[in-house]
């Protein structure tokens, strides 16, 4: 027992004195120096602290920081994409329609887009791939009504004899010789063709008519327009792609039926389905303006909303913030433009057959004047040095006021009671 004390007393008195050695602080006592123990508990705890402050530092160094830059967007005639990816789980494709208008309240024909539709069952898998879909799409060929008209005058020049049957051209041989469908009325050009039943609701549509009776059209009994409707009644539709619009406030929105100019109204035409039950309940899993860029935050990603089975309007009003990103490093030519939004938004039910307001989903979006610049930044490498030298410094001066306080005190202390004991 009195060995296995010993053994323990020896090992308490070695890490003392190794403890001891490691003071960083000797005192100078006479010829020679003191090392102590309260030195060693004073240097152990000053390099631990040396340590966390260095390496929160070198966290800091580490860091990139975001610097916020505010201007005026004095950008003129450009164009923004917008990314979409809207699903609309109780809406057949063959029914919903995307539209897009500028402030003009009119729609812009010339939107470039790449959007696609893909037809969903009732629990949302995917029934077929995605087709490509018009928004605000003409869908009347300009080179085919002209290769129409070529065929058209050819035609009559060989009937009087002034063209030869061997400089016949073949594209207009081709074109005149191909079925050329009634659009029962509603053609822009005498050389124009329905053969299909969406041609034919898209001359409607530009004429300005309602399509009201599908099955009286030759061309939409053929392809089965009203059984398709029926039969698709359970399906649902993924919407997804990019719209490059202008720069201006606008308007895109989903809704029930195809559009077409009234006067100065938009109309969409509801007849053709025959109910008043539009269920637009949707999810959103992206919708974008512009390139993403890190730190980026759409707020209506991931948004669902439910109607539960009742026709409404519901309508997100976007506030959009032109941004230009510059990562670390990157010259200023190379930053990326894009945007940012704010969003609020409003549902309101409506009456569809009432003809007053529209089912569907709306998103309104104004720009805002004010561009912001997000510049990536790291604190240099010479602020990092000085900062490190500042605290490695500093801890060890105070440290080292520390233990001269502590040392003289101690002696103090002790010569006091020595003096004590001797009176």
């Amino acid at each position: 027992m009195g060995k296995g004390g010993g053994s323990s007393s020896a090992s308490g008195d070695g890490f003392m004195r190794s403890l001891q050695r490691f003071d960083a602080f000797p005192k100078v006592n006479e010829d020679f120096f003191q090392r102590t123990l309260s030195g060693g508990v004073i240097t152990l705890v000053a390099t631990i602290v040396v340590a966390v402050l260095f390496v929160s530092q070198l966290r800091v160094f580490m860091a990139v920081n975001t610097d916020y830059e505010l201007s005026v967007d004095s950008s003129r005639g450009e164009q923004m994409r917008i990314h979409l990816d809207v699903t609309f789980p109780r809406m057949p494709c063959s029914v919903v329609s995307l539209d897009v208008m500028d402030v003009s309240g009119e729609q812009e024909l010339d939107v470039s887009h790449d959007v696609f539709k893909r037809r969903l069952d009732r629990r949302g898998k995917p029934i077929a791939a995605g087709e490509k879909d018009a928004v605000n799409g003409n869908k009347v060929d300009p080179e085919t009504v002209a290769a129409r008209k070529r065929a058209k005058t050819q035609s009559e020049a060989e009937e009087r004899g002034l063209v030869g049957g061997n400089e016949t051209d073949a594209e207009a041989v081709a074109a005149a010789s191909a079925p050329c469908g009634s659009c029962y009325g509603s053609e822009q050009t005498p050389e124009q063709c329905c053969n299909t039943c969406d041609e034919v609701r898209e001359a409607y549509r530009l004429k300005g008519w309602a399509f009201s009776d599908p099955d009286g059209i030759e061309q939409c009994e053929k392809e089965g327009f009203s059984d398709n409707l029926r039969l698709q009644s359970d399906e649902g539709c993924k919407i997804y792609g990019s719209l490059d619009v202008n720069k201006v406030a606008g308007n895109f929105h989903f809704a029930p039926g195809k559009s077409f100019q009234h006067g100065s109204m938009h109309v969409h035409d509801l007849m053709p389905f025959r109910t008043n039950k539009f269920d637009m309940s949707h999810s959103v899993a992206k919708l974008s303006f512009g390139a993403d860029f890190p730190g980026v935050v759409n707020p209506l990603d991931g948004v669902r909303r439910d109607m539960a089975g009742d026709a409404g309007m519901y309508q997100y009003f976007l506030k959009v913030v032109p941004t230009r990103y510059r990562a670390l490093g990157a010259p200023a030519d190379a930053a990326t433009e894009s945007n940012q939004f704010s969003v609020a938004d409003h549902f309101q039910g409506v009456d569809a057959g009432g003809g007053q307001k529209l089912p569907g989903v709306f998103f309104f979006y104004d720009l805002s004047p004010i561009k912001v610049e997000l510049v990536e930044s790291r604190k240099s490498a010479l602020t990092f040095l000085t900062s490190a030298c500042a605290i490695v410094g500093g801890l060890f001066a105070v440290s080292g006021i520390v233990d001269a306080g502590v040392y003289h005190g101690g002696k103090a202390i002790k010569k006091k009671i020595d003096l004590g004991k001797q009176g």
